[in-house]
């Protein structure tokens, strides 16, 4: 299984066009300090956790490669939707995402997260941080940075070595799975997580 996720991987990022090369080491660690600073104020706001799960969704949809990330997620069944139906799933995997990880915000009240380090991998950035939260060590959150779309923007996030696209690649496939492979299914469910 594993293997399989990690060739996945590997494949995907083979399909990013060379274009992603014009992105200096300088506009990814811009990028990330931008995406930390938002971070940083929804943890420091003292908001709910419903306003911190929207705060999320806004960051998330304004850096993150949402459509190739919820494209990724699926795998191979995102070529069999309708234009549709892949508007409705990326719509509802933004929402299903967004609350996910945005409800874990409230762990890192009183914390922080700072950028350490910026260097190219293949064709792509890796933007080191680390997440700084109170009663606990200090642990890594990487963010993997391209301009595949033209715009700079975070397509992973690696949090202490483990993926956050390819753990939801299994988590979506188990949702499919258990869903009779139904896309319509899916798709509502996903709505309902967010």
């Amino acid at each position: 299984m594993k293997r399989r996720i990690f060739l996945a991987s590997g494949a995907a990022l083979a399909l990013m066009p060379a274009s992603a090369f014009a992105l200096t080491t300088g506009e990814a660690r811009v990028l990330v300090d931008k995406v930390v600073t938002d971070i940083n104020q929804v943890i420091a706001s003292g908001k709910s956790i419903n306003g911190m799960v929207r705060d999320f969704e806004g960051i998330f949809k304004r850096h993150a490669d949402v459509a190739w990330i919820a494209g990724s997620a699926l795998g191979p069944d995102a070529r069999r939707m309708s234009a549709s139906q892949r508007n409705q799933y990326v719509s509802a995997f933004t929402k299903y995402i967004s609350g996910k990880y945005g409800r874990r915000f409230n762990e890192f009240k009183g914390g922080k997260i700072v950028v350490q380090n910026a260097k190219k991998e293949k064709n792509y950035f890796r933007v080191e941080t680390v997440a700084d939260l109170p009663g606990q060590s200090p642990f890594a959150v990487d963010f993997l940075v391209s301009n595949r779309t033209g715009k700079n923007l975070f397509f992973d996030l690696i949090v202490e070595g483990i993926s956050l696209r390819l753990s939801e690649k299994s988590e979506i496939g188990a949702m499919l799975d258990k869903r009779g492979g139904d896309l319509d299914a899916l798709i509502a469910d996903l709505r309902k997580f967010g």
